[in-house]
């Protein structure tokens, strides 16, 4: 499996609630929407991923739109494009973002269900039509992919296989979520997971070839394929040398290539991985301390206990218990 797949699958990806505005011009909303009011559909969900997919007209967005020095600048995006928020900041929609922007929680209406919600607001110029959804998933903190994404990714749904399926099935969606027609929420789930696969996918390729961190690394093949073996067998005893063995590089040289891409030597980033995917069995399964050192590479629960502790700041046990 590759490193990318390997970590989309174990964030948990599950998308479910979804909602259909209409804004008539001028208008300008503040959007915060938390894990906890999610939880009806998504259950216990410590990150959400919003995205907006403009069905008709335009909108303008811009994140931490409050007034400070640290704002980013606002982006347009226009029917047929969806822009995507991978670390769920708080951030201002409109037609005109120089407005007061009204809490997006006091517009929305009762919701239809817990998975679909209504919202129209505005005035009586251009129209602006909005599928908004809400992907959730395991936080920042166990996936090295959301830390690698800028706040906000637009992504224009142009010409190719992906993009065209992916536009097609969002209008179908669109139409189902506006007649309210049985298993429009599985459609429209089934589509938000693959428009964030997509839409990583395709910030990766665009970016610049000095460019570093996680998913630059996917585009160097021998870092890549080291990411790959370490990601499909956590538990194994990888040493530098047999990762450069089994990558075609020497030993220094794959080291070399991980420092400048990632910022870590290979060895330390399968320590930081194993630490990842040990705070997910903790959060979200039942099995012990030993069961849990066993499923990332470690011998005995007493080493696995000493290397969470040096790692994360506690015990494991302590750790579960804050975080249950």
């Amino acid at each position: 499996m590759d490193a990318l797949s390997d970590v989309l699958r174990a964030a948990h990806m599950t998308g479910g609630v979804f909602l259909d505005a209409e804004f008539g011009a001028p208008w300008c909303v503040a959007a915060n929407v938390t894990p906890e009011l999610c939880m009806p559909a998504l259950g216990e969900a410590p990150h959400l991923i919003p995205y907006h997919y403009v069905v008709e007209g335009q909108l303008h967005l811009r994140v931490n739109g409050d007034g400070q020095a640290h704002e980013t600048p606002s982006v347009v995006v226009d029917a047929g494009a969806v822009v995507v928020l991978p670390r769920n900041d708080p951030h201002l929609l409109g037609s005109d973002l120089a407005r007061p922007p009204v809490p997006m929680r006091d517009v929305v209406s009762v919701p239809v269900s817990e998975k679909f919600w209504t919202l129209r607001h505005g005035g009586d110029g251009d129209r602006t039509r909005i599928i908004c959804g809400f992907l959730g998933s395991d936080g920042p903190d166990t996936n090295p992919v959301l830390t690698s994404l800028p706040p906000v990714m637009t992504h224009a749904l142009g010409p190719g296989a992906a993009g065209e399926w992916i536009r097609s099935t969002l209008r179908f969606a669109a139409d189902e979520v506006a007649a309210r027609r049985p298993g429009a929420d599985t459609v429209l789930g089934k589509v938000s997971e693959l428009l964030f696969v997509e839409t990583v996918r395709r910030y990766t390729e665009s970016l610049p070839a000095d460019q570093t961190g996680w998913l630059a690394g996917l585009r160097d093949p021998h870092v890549s394929r080291a990411l790959a073996l370490m990601h499909g067998d956590i538990t194994r005893p990888w040493t530098v040398e047999d990762l450069g063995r089994e990558v075609g590089l020497s030993r220094s040289a794959l080291a070399d290539r991980f420092l400048r891409l990632l910022g870590t030597p290979p060895i330390q980033y399968l320590a930081r991985r194993r630490m990842q995917v040990a705070m997910q069995k903790l959060r979200g399964t039942a099995a012990s301390l030993a069961q849990v050192a066993d499923m990332v590479g470690y011998e005995s629960e007493a080493a696995f206990s000493r290397a969470f502790k040096k790692a994360i700041g506690t015990a494991p046990a302590t750790w579960r218990r804050a975080n249950a």
